[in-house]
């Protein structure tokens, strides 16, 4: 079994960020609530990261699970490097577009 490093890069921790203290803002444990799904959707992705479908460039998407966010990645050898957090409501096109 292949054991995959992730990297997280800053552009994708400031969209968690942004996730997360909006969350906070509506209800504390709300906000705690996404923390842990975000981590188990991390812990699944490691563990089987070609468990999901590549969208574009390469690059493969995993629901957030209870929440309408996208995590973004891409899977290098053994290294996985979430790009983005997207809400499901954003247009994907546009970040494609300047990355």
């Amino acid at each position: 079994m292949v054991s995959y490093k992730t990297v997280i890069v800053e552009e994708a921790k400031l969209d968690f960020k942004t996730a997360l203290d909006w969350y906070k803002s509506i209800q504390p444990k709300l906000g705690d609530k996404f923390s842990n799904s975000f981590k188990e959707s991390l812990k699944i992705i490691k563990l089987n990261p070609l468990l999901f479908q590549i969208r574009y460039d390469k690059t493969r998407v995993a629901l957030i699970e209870n929440f309408p966010y996208l995590i973004h990645f891409n899977c290098y050898d053994n290294i996985i490097v979430i790009k983005a957090i997207f809400h499901t409501s954003r247009n994907t096109e546009i970040w494609i577009e300047s990355n």
